[in-house]
């Protein structure tokens, strides 16, 4: 288990690793080093576009957006997050986080839903990451 999500098995740390990574990376605002953490044509359907991104251009574009919201933030709900291991060197991290930012100088909160596919033996290890708002109930 590990210290910052005891739910998580050992062996996964390396998966929830990389999951850091990217959050710590967006909440400095380095969108250079949120890119770097996917493959050369890895897929990112992304939160706040509605295309999907499948360069290493448009990831850059896409994370330097986002980096230039005022006040943002990201939180990992950590109790949602399960790591599944599809070979030894081939995860998938999936959970919850929450996405702060001001939008005409009124803060706004967006929980999303997270799929990352990762090869954890290579330097780039995102293949895909899939984020989607969670959708506000109907009831």
């Amino acid at each position: 288990m590990t210290a910052e999500f005891p739910h998580i098995d050992e062996k996964d740390r390396d998966a929830v690793a990389v999951v850091r990574r990217w959050v710590e990376f967006v909440n400095s605002g380095d969108a250079d080093g949120v890119e770097n953490l996917y493959a050369d044509h890895a897929v990112l359907l992304p939160t706040f576009s509605p295309h999907t991104i499948n360069t290493r251009q448009q990831r850059a574009d896409y994370f330097r957006s986002l980096a230039s919201r005022k006040g943002l933030q990201v939180s990992i709900h950590e109790k949602t997050v399960r790591i599944r291991a599809l070979s030894p060197t081939i995860k998938v991290a999936s959970g919850i986080y929450r996405f702060c930012f001001e939008v005409d100088d009124e803060p706004l909160t967006f929980e999303a839903r997270f799929s990352y596919t990762m090869d954890l033996s290579k330097p780039h290890p995102i293949k895909q990451h899939h984020s989607s708002q969670v959708p506000r109930t109907l009831g």
